[in-house]
């Protein structure tokens, strides 16, 4: 037996975007929160440290609490927040069907928000070669391990990826008692901010291997070693270890997305959305690492409190809110993706003011060129750097000239 719901807004999951979309809609409107969880929160309630709640709280506070504080605050705005709660699939113009430990529901929503944000690809989607043993990781599934099972991940890791949330991953291990003997990456620097993977490297005794690549992962029960290849001299060798935690290397969980017919960016592989995060699918908007794969928790909730007002102007003006086609924005090599993914003249500002874009090249002063039409529409040198594996951001008015009717937009690094 299907039980059938109505509401004004439901949210597509509970991490810090969902959550912030719901307190920010709560107190005008009915939000109903799904998410698969046992507990909401996202990926902070089991990222057992510190940095989280910057620019959103203004505060700096561990991940539980982070995502217990968002819990909280939708909560008492009035959002219905609903656990273990399984979007299976779409039954209509937005209606949900969802799996829950009580039965399934049926949902029929004046707006939805997706906030399924994004995950870390595996090793089998990375091509490692090898045996198949206990101990390989995401970091995920290792916070999970350690934080929320109390369980021990073992004793001797090697950690894929030089990130941000690479360093996550060391203060995990070295929380659950084991040590991380190597941290390896295919770029030609560390990606996360220097002053963090100085003192990090430092600090916590890890040494960072650049231009390498694990090729190989060899273990029969346990994990036992990997191979590394220096990607200079093609030269191997193998690391004794019994944990490998693949870190990085994001992609959005965008499945529920293209189930309902949403348009996807090819740069991004989320939903491909405008300043005011709306998808191709009227009265359904995207959020978070769903569309910016990935960024901060708190850019992520902060994407959350901008689509409210989009969502209040969707419910003041229906089918007549229903967007123009807007002009593609297109990330030259070596950026790889850019968010949002289109442009409305006159539409407004996207999040924080910013254009986000996804870099392969490292550049310690990087000039931003956009184009249009065959012309050059603006000109930008940022004080910060381009990085792989961090987001870029430039202020949003580089696009005020953009014209409606020039087609695609490109956007260079030169």
């Amino acid at each position: 037996m299907t039980t059938e719901l109505h509401t004004d807004v439901v949210v597509v999951g509970g991490g810090p975007s969902g959550l912030s979309a719901a307190a920010a809609l709560s107190p005008a409107c009915r939000v109903l929160v799904l998410d698969r969880e046992v507990e909401a929160g996202g990926i902070p309630r089991h990222s057992d440290h510190t940095g989280y709640g910057v620019r959103d709280l203004r505060t700096v506070t561990t991940g539980p609490r982070y995502a217990r504080r968002l819990v909280e605050a939708a909560r008492t705005a009035g959002a219905d927040v609903r656990t273990e709660a399984m979007v299976t699939g779409w039954a209509g113009e937005r209606t949900l069907d969802v799996t829950t430990p009580q039965g399934r529901i049926r949902i029929t929503a004046d707006a939805v928000v997706l906030a399924t944000g994004a995950r870390e690809r595996p090793r089998t989607a990375r091509l490692v070669a090898g045996d198949r043993p206990a101990g390989v990781l995401t970091t995920g599934l290792l916070q999970s391990l350690v934080h929320l099972q109390h369980r021990s991940p073992g004793t001797r890791a090697v950690v894929v990826g030089s990130e941000l949330v690479s360093w996550s991953a060391v203060l995990t291990l070295r929380e659950a008692g084991a040590s991380t003997v190597l941290m390896t990456t295919e770029r030609a620097h560390g990606e996360s901010y220097a002053a963090l993977r100085v003192s990090a490297s430092v600090g916590l005794h890890v040494p960072v291997v650049t231009r390498t690549r694990v090729v190989r992962v060899n273990g029969r029960d346990r994990v036992e070693s990997i191979e590394i290849q220096d990607l200079v001299t093609g030269l191997r060798r193998r690391v004794p270890c019994d944990v490998v935690v693949f870190t990085g290397d994001w992609i959005p969980d965008h499945e529920l997305a293209r189930l309902g017919g949403v348009e996807i960016d090819r740069g991004t592989r989320g939903p491909q959305v405008d300043a005011r995060l709306r998808t191709s699918q009227p009265g359904v908007f995207a959020i978070g690492n769903l569309v910016h794969p990935v960024d901060t928790a708190d850019v992520a909730a902060l994407d959350g409190r901008h689509v409210a007002d989009s969502v209040r102007r969707w419910f003041d003006g229906g089918a007549a809110s229903v967007p123009a086609p807007g002009v593609p924005l297109v990330a030259d090599p070596p950026f790889t993706w850019v968010a949002p993914n289109l442009v409305r003249p006159g539409d407004g500002v996207p999040a924080r003011r910013r254009i986000l874009l996804w870099t392969d090249e490292r550049r310690l002063t990087p000039r931003i060129a956009v184009h249009q039409a065959g012309r050059e529409i603006a000109r930008r040198t940022l004080p910060w750097p381009a990085v792989p594996g961090r987001v870029l951001r430039v202020p949003s008015s580089v696009l005020d000239g953009v014209r409606a009717d020039a087609g695609e937009v490109r956007l260079r690094l030169v």
